[in-house]
């Protein structure tokens, strides 16, 4: 690129869009020359191809990180898969397709772990996404998010266009959903857990609490996308995660959000509720032999101390953020 970069953030009032602001305007991440534009749902509805088009048209923008999708908790998925399907599928390919007939140079799209097979081998891997069906809790979801990487190959084939995607594993951070209904698992964990002492009632947890994942700090997520933007040369995606070492059970996470919120009440685990996938376990093998000295902010076993209060779960757990 002989022009200045126009970088267009799509979903930039998000959890991760909020963390790539940061990282530019607070961090010095934004390099001489170059624009950042972060949207909003407000700037424009990327399900309808008119509205992207002028988005688009507006900004004028020479790479896309994009972002924008409609999400929700694992029970929203559950209850409406078409919805979160039909969206989906309508967004990724009024982005993609916008970006090609204006020129983008390149789009770097954001996928999730929920699109590895249901039944697989661990850890999962950046080629082992179609190898089977996705969970059926959010089957919609998943295959929608699946297509952005069969768009990215096809647009690669037939135009030579360097369109990509990261696949993190759950991120927070501030500026998550923390929405007990709809929020992710561990933002709505942290305001249940906030509600639950303020009114001093006993904390329910949906499951059993036995389902593992891996955490990463949206901050940490956001300077690797601007890194897979800047220096990442590949079509297939790209996982971005902490290692498999760094997988916690839900329950250990509770644990942790009760020590960080000093809540001591009575905590229930309604194992009628389902506990969605077990396990995603995903290895961080390509991220690490691209950048083998990327860092993470703290890992599990020192997230909270009483005497480090400056963690990342601590740091997001505010009681102004569910005012």
């Amino acid at each position: 690129m002989t022009e200045p970069m126009r970088i267009l953030v799509t979903g930039g009032s998000g959890l991760v869009g909020k963390a790539i602001e940061h990282v530019v305007q607070q961090e010095g991440g934004k390099l001489e020359g170059e624009e950042w534009i972060f949207l909003s749902s407000k700037d424009g509805d990327l399900v309808d191809v008119g509205q992207t088009r002028a988005v688009f048209e507006k900004h004028r923008p020479t790479h896309v990180i994009h972002l924008a999708a409609k999400v929700g908790g694992l029970y929203q998925h559950m209850k409406e898969n078409l919805l979160f399907l039909r969206d989906n599928l309508k967004i990724n390919d009024n982005v993609l397709q916008t970006a090609h007939e204006m020129g983008v140079a390149k789009v770097v799209s954001c996928l999730s772990s929920c699109i590895f097979p249901e039944n697989t081998t661990y850890p999962i891997d950046e080629t082992m996404i179609h190898n089977g069906s996705p969970h059926a809790s959010n089957f919609g979801y998943s295959h929608a998010k699946r297509m952005i990487d069969v768009q990215n190959k096809a647009y690669f084939q037939q135009y030579g266009h360097c369109y990509t995607a990261v696949i993190p594993t759950n991120v927070v951070g501030p500026h998550d959903n923390f929405s007990i209904e709809n929020g992710h698992v561990l933002s709505a964990l942290i305001n249940k857990t906030y509600q639950a002492k303020k009114e001093g009632t006993p904390l329910s947890v949906c499951g059993s609490g036995a389902p593992r994942r891996q955490f990463i700090y949206s901050l940490d997520l956001g300077r690797l996308i601007i890194w897979v933007l800047r220096e990442y040369k590949e079509i297939d995606p790209i996982i971005l995660s902490v290692g498999e070492e760094d997988e916690v059970s839900i329950k250990e996470a509770l644990d942790m959000i009760t020590k960080a919120l000093d809540y001591k009440g009575e905590i229930h685990f309604d194992t009628t509720q389902s506990d969605g996938q077990m396990k995603k376990t995903a290895s961080n093998a390509k991220l690490r032999r691209y950048r083998p000295d990327v860092s993470f902010t703290n890992k599990y076993t020192n997230i909270y101390t009483s005497e480090q209060k400056h963690t990342w779960v601590a740091f997001i757990i505010t009681p102004t953020l569910f005012k």
